[in-house]
């Protein structure tokens, strides 16, 4: 007994022996990585809130004659590198061209009368008809718009056309000495190729940010003049879009200074946009109507034409998302996190582009998966397109109609007339929302019924060549309005 107490007594344990002398050393090794850690911690926190006190650092003083936009990049690089990535195919839609003198691109869009050659029927005996491509980011606005076929010649196109491909302050400030709404309506008056003259850059940061706040700012004045009318009709009587508006509403309100349904007012081509009686499509007609705009004749048909432009801010405001708060920005200029900054995209791109969009826009309100999201709009979109091509027949079916029956003589005078006026309407009602460029996302139910109403028109102008008598409304449509019942 007693020899095996002394072996066991001789016999080291983990906390005796050698072994001992790598405790502290331990210990001391702990505590020094803690410390560390807590300190790096401590350090990331203070400089993260530091990021959110100064989310940016002056480098240069920003004013209102500051144009170019590389200036505002050098306080802004995050914001301007994304700026600068509006020239990238997000859509995998570029086609590759060989530059020549009268147009220098080395590429541009897919040709959407091409791909839908009903469409070039529609606007037969309008520059549309001759070219009409996919649009694609805030880089090539000016370019694009400069070596379309639709403003060259035989076409003679007023220098309106540039209040949405150009970034405008600068124009307005040279035009108007100062005074931007008296440039804005020197520019109208222009042609197109001597307004594009004046023009520095494609739009800019300055067309949407007061250079001083960094504030949201609306710059064109027919969309000051627009909004207001569409205030008016609510209640609110004086509205100042800059004054009143809130910083929620301008998330949308800079978008809609471009994004929208206009027409030229006027011998002083004015940039007007038709919301006196509402922002619905059949307000819209209403107030051509009732004005007497016709945007051309078409060529075939002898009908008198409304040419529909992108009504984006006009649909999306009777869908469910406008309904719910969710602006433009949110969608098409997610936040994302850079250090502490939050920092709204300026790719300015759709949701759908990628997995990393849709989870930065869609998947914060909607708890889903990326290809849940996908799928989901990817049903929408196929069901608008099934409704487009209906309409689109019927259209066609309208216009090969009233052609053959001038012709040959077999329809009255007023069974023509009344016809046209059918081929008015439906042509108004599928251009509308064949040239948003939701293809029937922003207000899924408001764009079917649309297709719907116009298909039916086009039928019902059938009908009345074949002598028929239809009890629908021949003139302005009347619908009431409403807002799509979805499931979030």
């Amino acid at each position: 007994m007693s020899s095996t107490t002394d072996n066991n007594a001789k016999t080291p344990t983990r906390w005796t022996g050698p072994r001992k002398r790598w405790v502290p050393i331990m210990v001391l090794l702990f505590v020094a990585v803690a410390a560390a850690g807590l300190t790096w911690l401590l350090t990331n926190i203070f400089q993260h809130r530091e990021e959110a006190k100064h989310p940016f650092t002056q480098v240069v003083e920003l004013t209102d004659t500051t144009y170019d936009p590389a200036v505002w990049g050098q306080n802004f690089p995050i914001h301007y590198d994304q700026y600068k990535k509006t020239a990238e195919d997000t859509d995998g839609d570029f086609v590759a061209v060989t530059p020549t003198d009268e147009d220098p691109r080395e590429t541009h869009t897919l040709s959407r009368i091409d791909m839908e050659p009903r469409a070039q029927l529609m606007w037969r005996g309008y520059p549309f008809a001759v070219d009409y491509t996919a649009p694609r980011g805030h880089e090539w606005a000016f370019v694009d718009q400069v070596n379309t076929k639709r403003t060259k010649e035989p076409f003679k196109q007023p220098g309106t056309c540039l209040n949405c491909h150009g970034s405008m302050p600068e124009v307005y400030d040279k035009l108007g000495g100062g005074d931007r709404t008296a440039g804005f309506h020197a520019m109208n008056a222009l042609s197109f190729s001597e307004a594009v003259e004046h023009v520095g850059s494609t739009i800019a940061c300055i067309d949407c940010h007061d250079p001083q706040t960094m504030e949201l700012t609306i710059t064109r004045p027919a969309f000051v003049e627009g909004i207001k009318k569409v205030k008016a009709l609510e209640g609110i009587t004086d509205y100042d879009v800059n004054r009143d508006a809130t910083n929620l509403e301008m998330r949308t309100y800079v978008c809609a200074q471009c994004h929208v349904e206009y027409y030229f007012a006027g011998e002083g081509k004015t940039l007007t946009f038709p919301w006196g009686k509402g922002l619905t499509a059949y307000d819209a007609m209403n107030h051509y109507d009732e004005v007497g705009w016709t945007d051309f004749t078409h060529e075939e048909s002898g009908a008198p034409i409304l040419k529909a432009q992108h009504p984006e801010f006009e649909t999306w405001s009777q869908g469910i998302h406008a309904a719910n708060g969710v602006t433009c920005a949110d969608c098409h200029m997610a936040y994302q996190r850079e250090g502490a900054a939050k920092v709204s995209n300026h790719q300015i791109m759709s949701p759908m582009a990628n997995d990393e969009t849709i989870n930065a826009s869609c998947l914060t309100c909607h708890k889903s998966t990326e290809d849940e999201m996908r799928q989901r709009v990817k049903g929408i979109q196929d069901t608008w397109q099934n409704s487009l091509n209906v309409g689109f027949t019927s259209l066609e079916a309208l216009i090969t109609d009233i052609t053959k029956a001038e012709a040959d003589g077999t329809a009255t005078e007023e069974q023509l007339t009344a016809a046209r006026d059918y081929q008015r309407k439906a042509q108004f009602l599928i251009d509308y929302t064949f040239s948003e460029n939701g293809r029937g996302f922003h207000a899924p139910q408001y764009a079917l019924s649309m297709l719907n109403q116009a298909t039916d028109w086009a039928r019902s102008g059938q009908l009345v060549l074949r002598g028929v008598e239809v009890e629908n409304n021949i003139g302005p449509a009347v619908v009431e309005e409403h807002m799509p019942s979805q499931e979030n």
